[in-house]
C-alpha cells in the first residue's frame, strides 16, 4: 500500500485523478462494478496498441537516423520547430490528435538527443499544433467525428465550416513558435556516432502501424492488439516490457472520473438553465465545460442541448487549449516527453492561447 501511494504521490494527474473519483463516489455514489462501463475501452485499446509500436519504432532505430537526417538539412531551432509544428499538424488531419503525436513527440525526443533543443517548449508548441490541426477534418478528434456523425452533412461540408477556425488557429500557433524559438544554429558538436537501423523490427512495425491504425479505424483494437502484444512478447520483449503502462491506467481513470462529473443532474440541470439554444451560447458553453470536463464528453453533453453542430464544433475545438485536461493530447503529449515540471510551461503557453483562441472562434462564429 506504501508503494502504491508512492507512486500515486509521485504523479500529480493521477493523485488529481484518485482524489476526485473519491469525492465523486461521495457526492453521487455509483457501483464500483459499473465504473469500468465509463472507459472508452475502444480508446484505451487503440492507446495501448500505439504504445508498442511507437516504443518499437524507437528501440528500432529509426527515430535516431530520421532526427539525423534532419538536423543536418535544418539549421536552425526556429526553422525546426515550425517544421514539427508543421508536421504534427498535417497528421493530425488524417491520423487523429493522439497518433500524431505518437509519431512527431518521439522524433523531437530523438532531435533533442543529437542537438541541444529547448524540449520542454517544443513539446508544448507539438501538443497546440495537432490540437490546432485536428480542427479541420472529421477524423482530427473523436469530437469531430461525434459531431460530424450527428450532423449529417458530408465531409466536404464539415471541412468547410472548421477550415477558418483551423487556419487563424495555426497562423497563431506559427507566430507563437517563431516568438518561442530564436534562430540559432543547431549545436551537434555531440552527434559523433553512427546510426544504425534495426531494419527487421523498424519495417515490421511500421508495417503493423498502418494495419493497426486500420483495424483500430474499423473498431476492432482489442484483436489487433492481441495479435501485437502476443507476437511482440514471443519476439522482441523489451518492446512491451518497456511502454508507458501509467498512461493507461491514468486515462481509464479519466473516462471515469470525467464521465462520472459529466453526468452529474448539477451539471446537467446548469445546462439546461443556460439555455444555448443561440449559436454564442452554445459556443461559448463548448469552450468553458471542456476546461472542466474536456472537449469530448463536453461534445457529448451539449449535442443534447443544441442542434447546432458548428457552433459545438468551434466551441470544443477551441475548449482544446487553455487547462491541460481540456483535450486528452495534451496529457499523452507530457507523458511521451518524459520532462519533469512540465505543466507550469505548458500551462504558461496554453492558456493565454485559449483566451486568444475563444475571441477567434467568438469573431467566425
Amino acid at each position: 500500500m506504501t508503494r502504491v501511494w508512492r507512486t500515486v504521490s509521485k504523479e500529480p494527474v493521477l493523485a488529481i485523478l484518485v482524489l476526485a473519483l473519491g469525492v465523486l463516489q461521495v457526492v453521487h455514489p455509483r457501483s464500483w462494478a459499473s465504473l469500468p462501463g465509463l472507459v472508452d475501452w475502444q480508446t484505451v485499446l487503440t492507446l495501448a496498441g500505439l504504445l508498442i509500436l511507437t516504443k518499437a519504432i524507437e528501440l528500432s532505430g529509426f527515430l535516431m537516423w530520421a532526427a539525423y537526417r534532419l538536423v543536418h538539412h535544418i539549421h536552425g531551432e526556429r526553422g525546426l520547430a515550425l517544421l514539427l509544428v508543421a508536421l504534427a499538424a498535417a497528421l493530425s488531419t488524417v491520423l487523429t490528435n493522439d497518433v500524431a503525436l505518437f509519431a512527431v513527440v518521439p522524433l523531437a525526443l530523438s532531435l533533442h538527443r543529437l542537438a541541444p533543443l529547448p524540449i520542454k517548449r517544443l513539446v508544448i508548441v507539438i501538443a497546440l499544433s495537432v490540437n490546432a490541426g485536428s480542427i479541420l477534418t472529421p477524423l482530427g478528434n473523436p469530437q469531430n467525428l461525434f459531431l460530424w456523425q450527428t450532423s449529417g452533412v458530408s465531409f466536404g461540408a464539415f471541412v468547410w465550416a472548421l477550415l477558418p477556425l483551423c487556419a487563424v488557429l495555426m497562423l497563431m500557433l506559427g507566430a507563437v513558435t517563431c516568438a518561442m524559438f530564436r534562430n540559432a544554429p543547431l549545436d551537434l558538436s555531440g552527434d559523433a556516432e553512427e546510426h544504425g537501423v534495426d531494419r527487421v523490427l523498424c519495417g515490421v512495425s511500421v508495417l503493423a502501424f498502418a494495419g493497426f491504425v486500420a483495424l483500430a479505424d474499423a473498431h476492432h483494437a482489442g484483436p489487433g492488439l492481441a495479435v501485437l502484444a502476443v507476437a511482440f512478447l514471443l519476439w522482441r520483449r523489451e518492446v512491451v516490457l518497456k511502454i508507458d503502462w501509467l498512461l493507461l491506467l491514468i486515462f481509464m481513470l479519466m473516462f471515469i472520473v470525467l464521465r462520472s462529473a459529466a453526468a452529474l443532474p448539477a451539471i446537467h440541470g446548469f445546462i439546461a438553465q443556460l439555455g444555448i439554444g443561440t449559436p454564442m451560447r452554445a459556443y461559448a458553453a463548448g469552450a468553458v465545460l471542456s476546461q472542466a470536463i474536456s472537449n469530448v464528453p463536453a461534445a457529448i453533453v451539449l449535442a443534447e442541448f443544441s442542434k447546432d453542430w458548428r457552433a459545438l464544433a468551434f466551441g470544443v475545438s477551441v475548449g482544446g487549449f487553455g487547462v491541460a485536461i481540456g483535450s486528452l493530447a495534451n496529457l499523452i503529449a507530457v507523458r511521451l516527453s518524459g520532462e519533469k515540471g512540465m505543466w507550469g510551461p505548458f500551462h504558461l503557453v496554453s492558456i493565454p492561447f485559449w483566451f486568444v483562441a475563444v475571441l477567434v472562434g467568438w469573431a467566425l462564429i
